[in-house]
């Protein structure tokens, strides 16, 4: 008897980066995201301008019931991402440093980038990537999460000198070898897409992009 080919269901996200406190986007990107019908949304750092503000920049997406994960960018700290978890359980979890599966996907990052208001070093943004990699390594596939970009990728000679891509981001998208890598932080590279090996490198920004694995 011949056996059916089950057809892989696949993860359907909504990604997004740089909204640096522009909580009318934020509304319109969750208006966005629901119509979409994503399975989840991702947040790649820089939600505030230097910590001014979070109201209504994660909220609109958990009032539509929508699961989001975030890391912290360079304009916000790890403290603001734990309290931005908490208060809008159990739709958001702050991704740094962690994992989690969805649909067969594992999906780990780290937030932080070496310039900026809130500064995180190399070593600690790669620390943070390994723990969340070691608990999804086995995932059939993978998605990485930062908000810093590499470095060596054309994305990174789009920016000021001093926004440098991430040696050590580049270095765990080398060893770590996820499917799919999401960043933000250089605006100039907003919307490019690259290939680091095989891993396919988006920088998402503050229009967002739909991404399906």
């Amino acid at each position: 008897m011949k056996k059916t080919k089950v057809k892989e269901e696949k993860l359907r996200i909504f990604a997004i980066g740089d909204l640096h406190g522009d909580s009318r986007k934020a509304s319109q990107l969750a208006i966005r995201a629901k119509k979409e019908n994503v399975d989840l949304v991702i947040m790649s750092g820089d939600l505030t301008y230097a910590e001014q503000s979070v109201d209504y920049l994660v909220g609109p997406f958990a009032k539509r019931k929508l699961d989001v994960l975030i890391v912290p960018g360079n304009h916000e700290t790890n403290a603001t991402a734990q309290f931005l978890e908490k208060a809008y359980a159990p739709y958001v979890k702050d991704l740094h440093g962690r994992s989690i599966i969805k649909k067969q996907v594992g999906i780990f990052g780290a937030g932080g980038a070496s310039v900026g208001p809130v500064f995180s070093g190399e070593k600690e943004i790669y620390a943070a990537l390994h723990r969340g990699f070691e608990k999804v390594k086995y995932s059939k596939k993978k998605i990485m999460v930062t908000h810093a970009h590499p470095s060596e990728t054309f994305m990174a000679t789009l920016t000021h000198p001093i926004i440098k891509g991430s040696t050590c981001i580049r270095r765990a998208i080398e060893q770590f070898k996820p499917d799919i890598a999401i960043c933000s932080h250089a605006h100039e590279g907003e919307g490019i897409e690259e290939r680091i090996g095989k891993t396919r490198l988006i920088n998402v920004g503050k229009r967002g992009k739909i991404i399906e694995i």
